[in-house]
């Protein structure tokens, strides 16, 4: 692996084990401050993980691209193969094992944080028919949105508008939006607020792959093209241009 490789993985890496630390610590805090109160718990959780992901995609954005999700990669390395751009195989090999050891390391950390042991196996089972629904909306959405920024030359955008969506989609969603199965994998390692019990992963992943390809299919047609930032901003202004009233040119 190259010493560039090497730095983008790793920011891969501390990207998703910070966040994964992130959505746990606040499911453990929120649960001891706001016991038998499931609404405020959530509230909780949610605004914690909104800015900390928001927080993080700005500090690791500029090193990896700020991915911190295997189907985020995944969906940029497809969609990347018809546009030329997009992470190579390499490194989509080299990010997703990074993302799933950091994950699973973010949620040993946040379990030490709080005096838990490092390790303990969820119970939190989460497996039915609406909340994979509920994965593939999430999930479907999370893809659209981050190369719907992409293509338009607005990826500047990203860490505000990623981190309301998920935000927001804990709420809009049956499943709180999980949206990534490096951070599935982890929550299986606590057995807190946010767990979700080890037999419950293989749905929410299988569910978060059909998400991603149904978000890489709506990318493909609504944004066949991908602009740079002056295009975008150019088109922009044309547009407004056209719009205008004839009085006002």
């Amino acid at each position: 692996m190259n010493p560039q490789l090497a730095r983008r993985a790793f920011a891969e890496l501390l990207g998703t084990g910070l966040l994964v630390a992130v959505v746990v610590g606040s499911g453990i805090m929120a649960a001891r401050l706001s016991p038998n109160d499931v609404g405020m718990e959530l509230l909780e959780n949610s605004t914690a993980t909104a800015f900390g992901l928001a927080a993080l995609i700005l500090m690791l954005g500029p090193v990896s691209g700020a991915h911190f999700n295997p189907v985020v990669t995944l969906a940029d390395f497809a969609l990347g193969r018809r546009t030329g751009t997009g992470v190579d195989a390499k490194t989509l090999a080299t990010y997703i094992p990074a993302q799933i050891a950091g994950g699973i390391g973010g949620t040993i950390l946040a379990n030490l944080m709080f005096d838990l042991p490092a390790v303990t196996t969820s119970t939190h089972t989460r497996a039915s028919g609406h909340l994979w629904l509920g994965e593939t909306v999430a999930t479907a959405g999370l893809i659209l949105l981050i190369f719907a920024l992409v293509r338009t030359g607005r990826g500047a955008l990203a860490a505000p508008a990623v981190g309301a969506y998920i935000g927001a989609a804990y709420w809009f969603t049956s499943s709180t939006s999980f949206a990534n199965p490096a951070v599935t994998v982890a929550r299986a390692f606590t057995d807190t607020f946010a767990g979700i019990a080890p037999g419950s992963i293989l749905g929410f992943v299988a569910f978060q792959v059909v998400g991603a390809a149904a978000g890489a299919g709506l990318v493909t047609v609504l944004y066949p093209q991908v602009k740079t930032d002056i295009d975008a901003t150019g088109e922009a202004d044309l547009l407004a241009a056209e719009q205008a009233p004839a009085a006002s040119r």
